[in-house]
């Protein structure tokens, strides 16, 4: 299928109408009572949700279900650390919706974690369960902490009390959390294992590890789930960039973030003939206009913690690279942006200075409605995060589905389908922006909508 990406064309079935405020959806918001502050996450969320569900003209009951999650789960829990000294811990897990499926979405472990982006993030897995067409429903969890000052036995101890405390709103066909920032596969066998150890699932053990997704493949994780979230990333890009003009072969892009998504979408495109000019991550940012080499630099990162100091020795010193400030990091020239560390990292300020053609939303919500207005005055592409971020939990399903199924597909199979499944969302988004004339964020919450509103329609509202 060729579809040609057309920015805001003229004709159209229906017209967005001019926000006479920040918010464009303000008797919603006043009536779950939500707060009116610019810079709440969840708040500017839920009005680009409500834009979308306005003008798609879904159900007012169904714009008010999803303004506010199901549940929001609060838990704080005492951990031995290493000194023999007990610490307080908070932490959150939010099931956002599950009118399509059970509660699916990562756990976060960072010092930043918050009820309030939680919500966030829970409601945006909504959308992308919605939008690739995953029997799954948004949720979100994490704990308040600083993983890196974690030894690893502090680490699992986290972990496993963490699993106990809400072990009682979770299970294998109801809430199936998975990893994000700060957690990773040994993270998620130390979560399963203690969920399994406090369930009553003495018969059948092994299908109580279903519980959470990005586990081992020892103990029935997936072949590719690690790379899932960037290859998803490249699918979205080699469907919708031909059509905006921009060959994926030589064309140079940036990164925001070099950890799990970043590193991976930047190996995955060098492997097509792209080139990384630049990136930037918590220790500072870099840049080498005549091409960075991905893989010594995910091997860099993963000795020094960040791209900070690459290039000065080693293997990595033929490349070269020049350390440059955050506006210097933006201002550099390349077809396609991807931040793909945490939230709102391009605010207005940063949007101005951005350098580009395209950006890839590779993190969950990483630009300001500020942010996205000038980059849409400027004629930048967002490719937003339901969309561009969605290969990750898409994975977690084909996970979820082998252990469901006592079967285990090869990496073959499991990249096959995920294209299948990004592709889709890419074309149902596409068409959505056709026929609303809106931005391309907007026409991935309206695809997403249409397929809960479908659902509400025949399930209809108890009682």
């Amino acid at each position: 299928m060729s579809t040609t990406v057309t920015r805001n064309p003229n004709s159209s079935t229906k017209k967005s109408k001019p926000a006479a405020s920040p918010f464009r959806s303000s008797v919603i918001l006043d009536e779950v009572g939500l707060p009116k502050d610019p810079d709440n996450l969840y708040t500017q969320t839920v009005d680009v949700m409500l834009h979308a569900a306005e003008l798609l003209e879904v159900p007012r009951y169904v714009q008010l279900i999803m303004a506010q999650p199901k549940n929001e789960i609060m838990v704080h829990f005492p951990v031995k650390m290493d000194n023999g000294q007990y610490e307080l811990f908070k932490g959150y897990r939010v099931q956002h919706n599950n009118a399509l499926g059970p509660y699916k979405g990562g756990l976060r472990f960072h010092p930043d974690v918050h009820l309030d982006d939680v919500k966030s993030l829970a409601l945006l897995m909504t959308m992308k369960c919605a939008l690739t067409r995953l029997p799954f429903g948004g949720g979100k969890g994490g704990v308040k902490c600083d993983p890196r000052k974690l030894s690893s036995g502090e680490l699992m101890r986290v972990t496993r009390r963490f699993a106990a405390a809400i072990s009682h709103a979770i299970g294998p066909d109801y809430d199936i959390p998975a990893p994000d920032v700060g957690t990773n596969a040994q993270v998620m066998a130390w979560f399963a294992d203690t969920y399994e150890s406090l369930s009553d699932s003495n018969r059948n053990s092994w299908d109580a590890l279903r519980v959470v997704t990005g586990k081992p493949v020892e103990i029935g994780g997936s072949l590719g789930r690690e790379k899932a979230t960037g290859q998803g990333v490249v699918d979205v890009l080699v469907e919708l960039l031909p059509s905006i003009g921009i060959d994926i072969k030589g064309m140079k892009f940036s990164v925001i973030g070099y950890g799990n998504v970043g590193s991976w979408t930047a190996r995955i495109l060098a492997k097509l003939g792209a080139k990384l000019v630049a990136v930037m991550d918590h220790t500072g940012g870099i840049r080498n206009d005549a091409g960075l080499d991905t893989e010594l630099l995910a091997e860099h990162v993963a000795k020094a913690g960040g791209v900070a100091g690459y290039g000065k020795g080693g293997k990595a010193a033929k490349n070269g690279a020049t350390a440059v400030s955050a506006e210097e990091f933006y201002k550099t020239p390349v077809d396609v942006l991807v931040p793909a560390a945490l939230e709102q990292m391009i605010k207005a300020e940063q949007a101005k200075y951005v350098n580009c053609k395209v950006i890839a939303e590779g993190a969950n919500a990483p630009t300001t409605p500020a942010g996205d207005r000038v980059l849409n005055d400027r004629g930048i592409e967002v490719v937003p995060a339901i969309l561009a971020n969605s290969g990750g939990v898409t994975v977690s399903y084909f996970e979820w589905v082998q252990n469901k199924t006592c079967t285990s597909w090869d990496i073959e199979e499991v990249d096959r389908k995920l294209n299948q499944h990004m592709v889709s969302a890419a074309r149902r988004t596409l068409l959505a922006r056709q026929k609303y004339a809106c931005d391309m964020r907007t026409a991935a919450y309206i695809a997403a909508l249409e397929q809960i509103g479908k659902v509400y329609a025949v399930r209809g509202i108890f009682p």
